[in-house]
């Protein structure tokens, strides 16, 4: 039973405790949060106890900690918990900083613990099984790969001014699958993006939509296009083209029922937003995770692929601001 500290109460960090408590095989002990109130129901539904970082890592029992509060304290968390000797998980993004980013996995690599970085996307049945097949060479050759990643709505203006910006926030999920899926790290990005879904956004210094081209040293591509706003439901879509063939993995629906009359054929919609979408994908990545742990086995999902996934949205972003396109370095 491999015993955790959670930190962060809120919106994910809920999701992840509850699959603890499902999982069987582990358990949460503690939970830390600026919120005292969030941190204390979410304890109490889960038998743990309220902490705070030096109790919660001083511990002996606990041999893993879940990195799920804001974005702006994951670096420190993961300094400290590698120094404390703990395994490592982490939610997207590591830091907003490449700089911060290499210091925390430099005290990753000093300690020798194991660190999974949150791109949970890997993981849903539908993109993995896409992946799989990528691999048993159904399609031949990977050629193109297509990923559509549009929001039903925006954000706070509040959350996006403290984000990092969309290609930090959002887009970096999208830089993540490219990498897998292209197998091949790009080594140019162009990215081109608007305002068009509210001009609030814009006055943050943000963009809303937006376009991306990845380059391969192969002459392998992927397209990226993304917006904050989908009216239809929460738009999860990839496409891979190859020398044999393609595949394409679809949005996920709450039926498969379609209805036909006189006027129309019709379907259900995509899934509201990512916590019903990637229910499965949170709970098979946590999985992952506690299985790498307990066989000492390398993490799926590890802490070079939070950096590259960083790399090229800080490469996406001097894109987008020089008009051209980037080499990465």
């Amino acid at each position: 039973m491999l015993v955790f500290a959670q930190f962060g109460a809120g919106r994910i960090g809920a999701i992840h405790a509850a699959n603890l408590a499902a999982s069987g095989t582990a358990r949460l002990a503690h939970v830390v949060d600026v919120n005292a109130a969030a941190a204390t129901a979410l304890a109490g539904r889960h038998g743990a106890r309220v902490s705070d970082t030096a109790a919660a890592l001083a511990d002996p029992a606990v041999g893993a900690v879940i990195i799920a509060s804001s974005t702006d304290t994951h670096a420190d968390l993961i300094i400290a918990a590698a120094r404390a000797g703990k395994a490592i998980f982490c939610e997207k993004p590591i830091d907003l900083s490449l700089a911060r980013v290499d210091q925390a996995l430099d005290a990753v690599r000093a300690a020798g613990v194991p660190m999974l970085v949150g791109f949970n996307r890997r993981f849903d049945p539908n993109f993995a099984e896409l992946h799989r097949r990528i691999g048993a060479g159904a399609i031949g050759v990977v050629e193109q790969v297509v990923i559509t990643s549009r929001d039903p709505g925006p954000p706070p203006l509040d959350y996006i001014k403290v984000s990092g910006g969309m290609f930090r926030d959002m887009t970096i999920h999208d830089f993540d699958m490219a990498r897998w899926m292209l197998g091949e790290e790009p080594i140019e990005v162009f990215a081109t993006g608007a305002a068009l879904v509210d001009p609030a956004i814009a006055a943050a210094g943000d963009i809303d939509s937006a376009m991306v081209l990845l380059r391969c040293a192969s002459g392998r591509m992927a397209h990226i296009n993304n917006s904050r706003r989908a009216a239809y439901g929460y738009d999860q879509r990839v496409e891979v083209h190859g020398s044999l063939g393609r595949l394409i993995a679809g949005n996920r629906v709450a039926t498969t029922v379609e209805q036909a009359d006189a006027t129309t054929v019709g379907t259900d919609k995509p899934m509201p937003f990512f916590l019903e979408r990637y229910a499965d994908a949170y709970r098979i990545e946590l999985a992952a995770f506690i299985d790498a742990v307990a066989n000492r086995t390398p993490m799926p999902v590890g802490a070079r692929d939070g950096r590259q996934a960083l790399v090229l949205a800080e490469a996406a972003l001097r894109s987008l601001h020089e008009n051209r396109p980037v080499r990465i370095a």
